[in-house]
């Protein structure tokens, strides 16, 4: 796999195999360990829109895993004097960078960059418009699994909130679906649930709490986005 843009490209078993590693490299195994499958690698965080926790954990992951960071300061760089995205990831991968961390307010602007990057770059999206944050979903997962166990079939799982404009939630709806999860509900008023999508096709709806989480296994609570 070059990309990971959407979980919705995963295959059950890739997506298994993914959760799989990411608990192999836990930091407590890490630091047991000498390996560091990143060594040598430069990654770049191409963040476009304000963020905390995400851009701090991808930095952090990186190092961790051997890579160098190169953190991209948006206000600061040549696109605020015209320089196209594609030619900024030309100009970073001429220096040496080879995987891509982005994160952008419109939808396409990953999946853009993945179309132009040289045959031994990869694009990661950290979160594009409403779109996806797929990255968020295999870590929602993760902790489910770590909890729950690793049979999602037996799990009820509510979403609750802005689920129309999360990236978040298309995720984590996409992953529980390849993950066969028994039951998936979703709580909120009619203006902040989401049209009927593939993800969601097979969720019931609530517009009481109470009644949403009554006797499901997982709750995922979600802020309103602007």
């Amino acid at each position: 796999m070059r990309h990971l843009l959407s979980l919705a490209d995963l295959t059950p078993t890739t997506l298994r195999a993914l959760l799989d590693s990411a608990q192999s490299l836990r930091p407590d195994a890490l630091r047991r360990s000498s390996h560091r499958p990143l060594r040598g690698l430069t990654v770049a965080n191409l963040f476009f829109e304000p963020s905390t926790r995400t851009r701090a954990s991808f930095q952090l992951a990186a190092e961790r895993l051997g890579a160098d960071v190169l953190n991209f300061e948006a206000e600061s760089s040549s696109t605020r004097k015209g320089e196209t995205l594609v030619d900024t990831l030309r100009n970073l991968e001429a220096m040496g960078a080879s995987l891509f961390v982005v994160r952008h307010a419109h939808s396409s602007v990953p999946a853009a960059l993945a179309a132009a990057a040289l045959p031994g770059s990869s694009v990661v999206s950290a979160g594009d418009g409403q779109h996806s944050h797929p990255t968020q979903g295999l870590l929602d997962m993760l902790t489910i699994r770590q909890h729950k166990g690793e049979d999602f079939s037996r799990l009820s799982v509510t979403i609750v909130g802005d689920i129309r404009h999360s990236r978040v939630a298309r995720s984590d709806a996409e992953a529980l679906r390849l993950l066969n999860v028994g039951e998936l509900r979703l709580c909120g008023p009619q203006t902040l649930l989401p049209d009927a999508e593939d993800c969601f096709a097979k969720a019931r709806i609530f517009d009481t709490l109470n009644a949403a989480i009554d006797g499901c296994d997982v709750v995922m609570m979600l802020r309103l986005q602007r």
